[in-house]
């Protein structure tokens, strides 16, 4: 399993949210966002996996295209960054 970790600044208010508040949320840890402080949210692989299973319809939603990797939050797209691979 790759143990890619993803970052995306969305504001405190909104990180806050994500990690709180989502229905991805109230998973086990290990597929939660977590909230890194200063309003940046990573993203493991399993929790990058959980959140892609919103509807369009809900905040939090991700789109994969041809502008990159982006979470949704009303109308405001903010655009995720691979930090670091750890391998296998």
């Amino acid at each position: 399993m790759r143990n890619d970790l993803w970052r995306v600044d969305v504001g405190e208010d909104n990180a806050r949210w994500l990690a709180t508040e989502c229905r991805t949320a109230r998973l086990a840890k290990e597929y939660r966002p977590m909230d890194a402080g200063g309003g940046v949210v990573e993203f493991n692989s399993l929790a990058l996996g959980a959140i892609r299973e919103l509807g369009e319809e809900e905040d939090g939603f991700i789109t994969d295209d041809s502008e990159g990797l982006r979470v949704w939050i009303g109308d405001d797209a903010y655009e995720l960054e691979l930090a670091e691979d750890a391998g296998a």
